[in-house]
Formats: C-alpha cells, structure tokens, sequence
C-alpha cells in the first residue's frame, strides 16, 4: 500500500497531509512545490548574498577584518550542520517521508532566524559583534542548513523519471535565481533611495521577508511528495527502511568518478557565483560609471541584474528541452564556454556600463544550463550509485552539496580582500586598489571558474547508460 494512503498519526492530519495524490508529478507539484515555495524560503538568503556584507560593513559599521573572521569561522560550523541533517534526513522514516519534515521544521526555524540579525539591541560594539556572531550561525550555521538539505533532497526523492526532475530541479533553481534576483535587483533601488542605513527600516523588511518564507515553506511542504521514499516503505523487507551507515555511504560516493565531477563542478560554479554576488553592490557604487543612470549606483546594480535576468529567465523555457535532446553534459558545455565570453567582454569594459552589461547578459546566458540542471545531474548520479552500491545517498549527497553553497566562504575571502586593500565606507571615494579588487571579484575570477567547469563537465558521462540502470533497480525492488 502507498505510504500516501496509509492513515494515523501526527503525519496523516489534514493540516500534515500532502495535498499531491498523482504519481506522476504535474504542474501544481511544480509551481508550489519546486517555485513559489523555494523562492520564499530563499529570499531572505538571496537579500544577504547581495548585501549583508554591505549591512554590516555600513549599517552596523562593523569592522572587515571581523566580519571576513566571522564568515571564515562558521564555515566549519555550517559544513558540519549539512552532514548532520544529511544524516538525519536519512534516518527519518515517517508518513510525510524523510525530507519533507525537516521542510515543515524550517518554516519556524528558518523565518525567526533570518531576522534576527537585523534586531542587534546593541550599541555597544563588542555586544553588538556577540549578537552578530550568534544570529549569524543561528541562520546559517542551524535554520539555513536544515532547509537547504532538506530541499536539494526533494529532487531526487520525488521521482525516479528523469526528465520530470529535470523540470522540477529547473524550477527550484529558477526560484532561487528569483531570490537571489530580488537581492540584487529590488533590494538596491530600496537600499539607495528608501532604507540608507537606518537599522530600523532594514529590521521592518526583513520581518515581511520572514513573514513571507514562513508561508511559503508551509506550502512547499502540501505541495511536495517523496515517491522514491514511498517505494522504500512498501517493500516487503521493514529493514529496508533503515539508512545505511555512514562508513557505507561515504564509500559508494567516493568510489563514483560521476560523483565527484558534478560535485565539484558545483562547487566551483557556487563559489564563483557567490564571490560575484557579494561584491556586486561595491562594484556598481565605486567601479561602475553610473553617470547615464544619473549617478544612482542602486540603478547600476538593477540594470546589471535585469541585464542578468532576462536572458535566464528566457533560458529556463529551452534548457530541460535542450537537455533532453542533446544531454546535459553538452548543453552545460556550451553554456559554460558562451558564459567565458560574456566574462571577458565584461571584463575588457571596465567601468563603462554598456559592454559591462552586454557581458553580463552573455555571461548569465551562459550559465543557466548549469544552475538549472545541477540538482538533476546529482539524482542521475545518485541512482546510479544505487544501481551499483543497492543504496541511496540521498541525505549525505544532499548535505555536501548544500555544504558547498556555503556562502561565508567567499565573503570571506572577499571581506579579507576588501580589508587589505585598503576599504574605507566612510570615504568619498576608492583607492584604485580596492577598485580592482572589487572589479577581480565581480567579474575575473566567475569568468576563469567557468573555463573550469567546461573542463571537468566533458567527462560527465552518467546519463549514457541510466534508463537501463534504472530498469535494473525496479526489476531488483520488484523481486522483493
């Protein structure tokens, strides 16, 4: 019988109840489950990739050199959290599955924690560093943790067919790209020209923010189901349920070539990716000519993020069909040399925002192959570690991954840079030190991680093979 179907408990009430009945995955699964709930949760992280840095460094006039130690630090906290909710999403067996609980947890933990680094009741400067430093891994090093593994998790569980996790790992980077566009294209005009550096103003934003997630990680959770979960619990052996060690997982993962591509393919995408996200805002207020826009650095960085957007928002509807016509390793290829290009003409245009722009759209452009599909490329892996090992590694691959999008690492790196050249919020102007380290951040450094990644992603070969692999594992589960 369909663990679905099944009834008692906590887990069966009308309020725990999935509203998802098919077994296939259909349009409302998508919207509401892989988009709209996503881009809620998301929002606050997408608002600080772009500018907690710049909330600390000229709100709270925090110290840089504090800020890059504080970020560096909990880096070691963060990746322990993933591998520990890895593991405990693997060890829960319950009627909404083993991911989706831990969904339904983050729409508590996740909102309080998102706002609590814009209260700070603190002036003074050594409380206000404490009261920093403990809400920041209260978010990222707990509440964030806990949602993002538990949502990459949802990929792989949701369906064994591979083209519907492509769609649906598209839409849940779709709704995180929003989130993060929301970051870099709402969130400056409202910095610049409404906010400023009044704590009050910020703290009221963040409560709607917190607000919203709250809701639409409840309705992830309704409009979400595990089918590959299911199968586990209606087979005949109850032992299958139980998780498998984690001596055992480690070794099936880390035996797999695929594994570790798509593994660092992503963790070189990511980290680039974050490095240009947290130096945008101190790009366009001291890099960029802002001069056409009338001298509104916040109108720079909404350009840039249109100019970024449009040609993403437009690849989502040709990437899945691409994908399944040509396979994702090639069309991630392409992406990742056009997005080389775009990196150099943006590059080569210094601070004049037309060819920075153009550069930027290119660039974008070429990227969306490999932000859309990455989660899909794991589940191709994932269950061809099953077809080889007989388990999944749905929990530790998850957590890994959520561990590598790990954003204090590279505002750190960023923050210690800022620092050694010489940054000064308080001045009218920058030293051409920090202008070309601000200039290296935002645009040199994604461009050569881009040459990276079309590397590595030519020898990602998983999908030649995975219809029959995946013959193979219902064959095995039907045999009991």
């Amino acid at each position: 019988m369909s663990k679905q179907s099944k009834s008692g408990g906590f887990w069966s009430t009308p309020l725990t109840r999935s509203f998802i009945r098919s077994d296939t995955v259909k349009l409302p699964e998508m919207l509401m489950g892989y988009f709209i709930g996503p881009f809620g949760a998301l929002l606050s992280s997408g608002i600080c990739a772009s500018f907690l840095n710049k909330y600390f460094t000229d709100v709270l006039l925090l110290d840089t050199g504090f800020v890059s130690a504080l970020q560096l630090v909990s880096t070691v906290f963060i990746v322990a959290a993933n591998l520990i909710v890895g593991q405990l999403i693997e060890r829960t067996h319950c009627l909404a599955g083993k991911a989706r609980p831990w969904v339904l947890l983050s729409a508590l933990t996740l909102s309080v924690a998102s706002l609590l680094m814009f209260v700070v009741p603190f002036q003074n400067e050594t409380a206000k560093m404490v009261w920093i430093a403990i809400a920041y891994n209260l978010y990222y090093s707990m509440a964030y943790p806990i949602y993002s593994t538990a949502n990459a998790t949802l990929i792989p569980v949701s369906t064994r067919n591979s083209q519907q996790r492509g769609a649906l790992a598209s839409f849940a980077n779709i709704a995180a790209l929003g989130a993060a566009g929301v970051g870099s294209m709402v969130f400056p005009i409202l910095v610049s020209n409404v906010m400023g550096n009044s704590q009050r103003m910020w703290f009221l934003v963040m409560l709607a923010v917190a607000l919203f997630s709250a809701l639409t990680i409840f309705l992830q959770y309704k409009f979400t189901r595990e089918r590959v979960t299911e199968e586990g619990v209606s087979a005949v052996d109850p032992q299958q349920n139980a998780a498998p060690p984690l001596g055992q997982q480690l070794k099936a993962v880390a035996s797999e070539k695929w594994w570790w591509i798509a593994i660092i393919f992503y963790l070189v995408f990511q980290w680039a990716g974050v490095m240009k996200n947290g130096s945008m805002s101190y790009f366009c207020q001291w890099v960029i000519d802002a001069t056409p826009l009338g001298g509104d650095w916040g109108a720079a960085q909404t350009l840039l993020s249109v100019m970024g957007a449009i040609p993403m928002a437009l690849a989502a509807l040709f990437v899945v069909p691409l994908a399944n016509r040509f396979s994702k390793r090639r069309l991630c290829f392409a992406g990742m040399v056009l997005g080389v290009v775009g990196g150099v003409i943006a590059g080569l245009g210094g601070g004049n925002i037309v060819p920075v722009a153009i550069g930027v759209a290119l660039k974008c452009l070429g990227s969306s192959p490999g932000c859309y599909l990455i989660l899909a490329m794991l589940a191709d892996v994932i269950d061809h570690i099953e077809f080889k090992s007989g388990i999944r590694t749905d929990g530790l691959t998850m957590s890994i991954y959520s561990s590598l999008a790990a954003a204090p690492v590279m505002n750190a790196v960023f923050m210690a840079m800022l620092g050694a050249a010489g940054y000064d919020a308080t001045a009218a102007a920058q030293t051409a030190a920090v202008q070309t380290t601000i200039s290296v951040s935002y645009i040199w450094v994604e461009t050569v991680a881009y040459a990276i990644d079309a590397v590595l992603i030519l020898f990602f070969t998983v999908e030649k093979n995975l219809p029959a692999e995946q013959a193979a594992i219902a064959a095995r589960k039907q045999q009991g």
